[in-house]
């Protein structure tokens, strides 16, 4: 890859500021665990699986700074740590996953000095991170062969290598195919009120020299009608036993075209998206977020001063629409209760 998402280098966090592409390439460095929520609150770093990467690394950064002496100290202010981190954004599963798994190093480690301690917990925050690498390029191998020689693939927000600690999910399944040598393009919603798809995966996709044209979300009906896109594929934060799924707002309309014009619609994630404590997507907590981000476009307004406004940042797709879910550990494909669980007993 081109650019890092997120790593830990020189006891410090540093992540590629998403704000502001794809008019810059900044990168910001963190040395508190503040830092760090507050830039998965501001979307400095955005998508599920880069979520749970920042929260890992800021649990760490936190532990590390922990002033007690005594192993009771450290593990009340080690709970505030991750009270906070899980407080920043209620959707991607992946954040509550990372938290979870740091939580049980912790715990598993209780017994060690405490800048021993310390040091485990960074050194699983970086596992984390390269952890993620390997998933998404085992996800892109899966679904790769999902996508013909030739095809024009339809894709919604960003889950590219700007999602993940690198390569991405939807993104890393294209970025197989094309990798394999298949002619294929990409047509990419905008997705707003963020405009990831402009913004992100289109940056993404012309970096990486792969065909990329960028369409406004109300677009992609047209051209699915005129029989321009082969197969759709996007990402997810969090998915449900039966195979419910929460992405990015207007996900679930790609999903209902897609279905109306006979498209494919594919789903890749990693097993840590899923929730299988929740029986269907009715019960995924939907994030609201701040009607500015609906009223304003880079601080310019653009709708009457007053207006009321909702703002959910995701929406859920039911199972019936979704033809497979793409994971490092194999394709679900219609039967989800059964093999969602299956593909999570591999992990």
């Amino acid at each position: 890859m081109s650019f890092r998402t997120i790593q830990w280098r020189d006891d410090k966090v540093v992540m590629i500021d998403q704000t502001r592409l794809p008019a810059e390439e900044v990168y910001n460095e963190y040395t508190d665990y503040q830092g760090v929520a507050e830039a998965i609150r501001g979307m400095i770093i955005r998508g599920a699986p880069a979520i749970g990467v920042a929260a890992a690394m800021g649990v760490a950064l936190g532990a590390r700074d922990i002033a007690a002496t005594d192993h009771d100290g450290f593990f009340r202010e080690f709970e505030t740590i991750c009270s906070v981190m899980a407080g920043t954004r209620p959707t991607a599963v992946n954040l509550f996953w990372a938290i979870d798994r740091m939580k049980r190093v912790a715990a598993a480690n209780r017994h060690l000095p405490l800048p021993e301690l310390r040091q485990v917990l960074i050194a699983e925050a970086i596992r984390v991170e390269e952890e993620d690498q390997a998933i998404c390029r085992a996800i892109g191998r899966n679904g790769a062969d999902l996508i013909p020689d030739g095809a024009t693939v339809l894709t919604h927000c960003n889950a590219g290598g700007l999602a993940t600690a690198g390569y991405g999910t939807a993104l890393g399944v294209i970025r197989a195919a094309h990798e394999a040598g298949k002619k294929i393009s990409v047509f990419a919603d905008e997705t707003r009120p963020w405009l990831q798809g402009a913004r992100l995966t289109a940056w993404e996709l012309m970096k990486d020299g792969i065909p990329v044209t960028l369409i406004s979300d109300n677009m992609a009906g047209y051209f699915m009608k005129k029989g321009e896109i082969t197969c759709c594929v996007v990402g997810a934060d969090r998915i449900a036993a039966n195979g419910d799924t929460a992405n990015k707002i207007g996900t679930y309309s790609v999903a209902v075209l897609a279905r109306e014009n006979g498209i494919p619609f594919y789903v890749a994630a990693p097993v840590s998206t899923f929730d299988l404590t929740l029986p269907d997507g009715d019960q995924i907590p939907i994030e609201e977020r701040t009607r500015l981000e609906v009223t304003h476009i880079k601080g310019v307004p653009i709708a009457p001063e007053g207006v009321s406004v909702r703002n959910p940042a995701f929406d859920v797709t039911p199972a019936r629409y979704i033809s497979g879910i793409i994971t490092e550990h194999g394709v679900a494909r219609g039967d989800y209760l059964k093999e969602l669980k299956a593909l999570s007993e591999k992990a």
